[in-house]
C-alpha cells in the first residue's frame, strides 16, 4: 500500500495498521545527549546500523556522521544521495535513518525521481528509526512548510509552503526553530488553510519521539502544537486577514506527551 492510501486510512480509522518505527523529530541546534542516547537505544544500540542522508546540504552529513561516532555509534555510513542505487540499499538495511539539516526543498528535490523515499518511508514501516533536524524534522510532514514568517501580519493563504514531504508523520505540518525564529505565524496560517493537520513548532535542542498518533517531548525546550480540527474559519480570501475561532493552543515541555486521538 502506498503511503497516501496509508495517510487517509489512517484518518479514516484511528485504529488502522501503524507503522511499527518511530521518529524522532528535532527542531535544530545543539541535540542535546539525552536526544542523542534516546534515538540510539531505540535504534538497537552502539552496534545500529545508521545510514546519515545529508540530502538537505550535503556539507553536513560528515560532521553528523563524526557526532553517531563520538557517542559509540560503530556502524555508521554516509549515504550518497545521488548513487541512488547504493543509498537505497544502505538504507534498507539501516535500523536509523539520518536526516540532517540544510534546506527541506533541496532534500525533496535531491531524492526525487529515486526509490529513497519509497524505501525510507518502507523503513519506517518495517521498524526502522527515522530521526532528523532542523530541514530533516521539516521533511517528515505529508505537508512542508519553509520561508520566511511574517511576523507583522496573518494573512489567509499566504504561508510559504514548499511542497510535498516524506509522509512519514501524515497528521502533522513541522515547524522547527519554533521560538528561536518566531514561527508561530507561519504555522498559525499552516494549520488555519489545512485544519485536517496538526500544526507542530519545535523549538531547539527539543525533539518529539512519535509512535504511531501519539509522541513524547525530549530535550530542553518546548513544543508547541496548534490544533485546528475544531475550530471554525471564516470565509476567506488570500491575502486578507486570517480568522478562525476554538484554535486550540498546547505548550509541551520535556517529559510531557500528546495523543492526536485526545
Amino acid at each position: 500500500m502506498g503511503i497516501w492510501l496509508i495517510a487517509a486510512a489512517l484518518l479514516a480509522d484511528p485504529q488502522a495498521e501503524l507503522p511499527k518505527g518511530r521518529l524522532v523529530v528535532i527542531g535544530g541546534g545543539e541535540t542535546p545527549a539525552a536526544v542523542v542516547n534516546r534515538t540510539l537505544e531505540l535504534s538497537g544500540g552502539k552496534s545500529a546500523k545508521i545510514a546519515v542522508l545529508p540530502a538537505a546540504n550535503p556539507e553536513y552529513g560528515p560532521g553528523s556522521v563524526a557526532t553517531w561516532k563520538r557517542n559509540g555509534a560503530r556502524n555508521v555510513v554516509l549515504v550518497n544521495p545521488q548513487q541512488q542505487a547504493a543509498a537505497v540499499k544502505t538504507i534498507r538495511e539501516a535500523d536509523l535513518i539520518w536526516l540532517p539539516g540544510g534546506l527541506q526543498g533541496v532534500f525533496m528535490n535531491n531524492i526525487r525521481g529515486s526509490d529513497i523515499a519509497e524505501t525510507i518511508r518502507m523503513r519506517h514501516r518495517e521498524g526502522a528509526i527515522v530521526g532528523g533536524t532542523s530541514a530533516g524534522a521539516a521533511v517528515m510532514g505529508k505537508t512542508m512548510i519553509g520561508g520566511q514568517s511574517n511576523l507583522d501580519s496573518l494573512k489567509a493563504g499566504t504561508a510559504p509552503y514548499l511542497q510535498d514531504g516524506l509522509g512519514l508523520w501524515p497528521d502533522a505540518i513541522v515547524d522547527q526553530h519554533f521560538l528561536q525564529k518566531g514561527r508561530f505565524n507561519r504555522l498559525a496560517l499552516a494549520v488555519i488553510d489545512y485544519p485536517d493537520l496538526m500544526g507542530v513548532g519545535i523549538d531547539e535542542e527539543t525533539a518529539v519521539v512519535v509512535r504511531g498518533r501519539e509522541f513524547e517531548v525530549i530535550g530542553n525546550s518546548n513544543v508547541t502544537v496548534i490544533d485546528g480540527r475544531k475550530a471554525s474559519r471564516e470565509k476567506l480570501s488570500k491575502g486578507e486577514p486570517a480568522a478562525a475561532r476554538n484554535l486550540k493552543i498546547h505548550v509541551l515541555r520535556a517529559g510531557m506527551t500528546f495523543q492526536f486521538d485526545e
